[in-house]
């Protein structure tokens, strides 16, 4: 399921691409240092950059993975807008499992990446919410790769998505005091969208409330995304 995720953003993005022109192609995205150009070129990466390559790369770099991947990306820009979307089609169904980040790494490329474009430019281009609801159930769990979600981030927080009927975090229990399960569809008990402002207090955990997409873009370290936040935990995510 994961793969067919993939390859459908992918193609979105493309035309989504292709429908840019060359201002909006030479913007600023929220991707430090980056244009819509770079964004581009990053995710055809996956696909044309093997890992021998970028563990090479990566010498260069000490094992330093941001500046790996950032002069990666700046060598695959020097490729045109046609080009590069030409790639992200031709190569949409390609079924990569990156080292430590697995399948999930460029799925959450595909849905974060693309928030990172249309945000700044202020446009509505968005993957589906069954897409961030899976995104969710992974940026809170174990699996996930330090680089996206730090550790500690989201200790002391619980997470709900008015949007997605997604809940997660240490306020998530159910009737009987067990734990709702992520994804479940059902908000926490005393904690739906119009009452988990009020379920704060001394060494309760904080509740931080919004869209799915902003949750996730913030889970991330997008803080153009916090202002789309609510509760008392927005401010410890600030921090973080």
């Amino acid at each position: 399921m994961i793969h067919e995720m993939t390859t459908a953003n992918r193609l979105m993005i493309a035309d989504f691409l292709d429908g840019l022109d060359d201002r909006q192609w030479a913007a600023p995205t929220l991707c430090q240092g980056w244009t819509v150009h770079h964004l581009a070129a990053h995710l055809v990466q996956p696909m044309l950059v093997g890992f021998g390559r970028f563990f090479v790369t990566s010498l260069r770099y000490r094992g330093d993975t941001a500046r790996t991947v950032d002069h990666i990306t700046r060598r695959l820009a020097r490729r045109s807008r046609t080009e590069l979307t030409g790639l992200l089609r031709s190569h949409a169904g390609d079924r990569v499992d990156p080292p430590r980040v697995g399948p999930m790494g460029p799925f959450a490329d595909t849905c974060l990446h693309l928030r990172d474009i249309a945000r700044p430019l202020g446009l509505a281009a968005d993957v589906p919410p069954d897409h961030w609801r899976l995104l969710l159930d992974h940026l809170v769990s174990p699996a996930v790769a330090p680089d996206l979600v730090p550790p500690g981030r989201l200790d002391g927080l619980t997470l709900t998505a008015t949007d997605l009927g997604w809940s997660s975090g240490p306020a998530a229990s159910g009737p009987a005091g067990g734990r709702v399960p992520t994804g479940s569809g059902q908000a926490p008990v005393g904690t739906g969208p119009g009452e988990a402002l009020a379920a704060t207090g001394p060494g309760r955990p904080l509740a931080v409330i919004g869209p799915g997409e902003a949750l996730a873009m913030a889970v991330t370290g997008r803080r153009a995304a916090l202002a789309d936040l609510r509760g008392p935990g927005v401010a410890r995510l600030s921090a973080s």
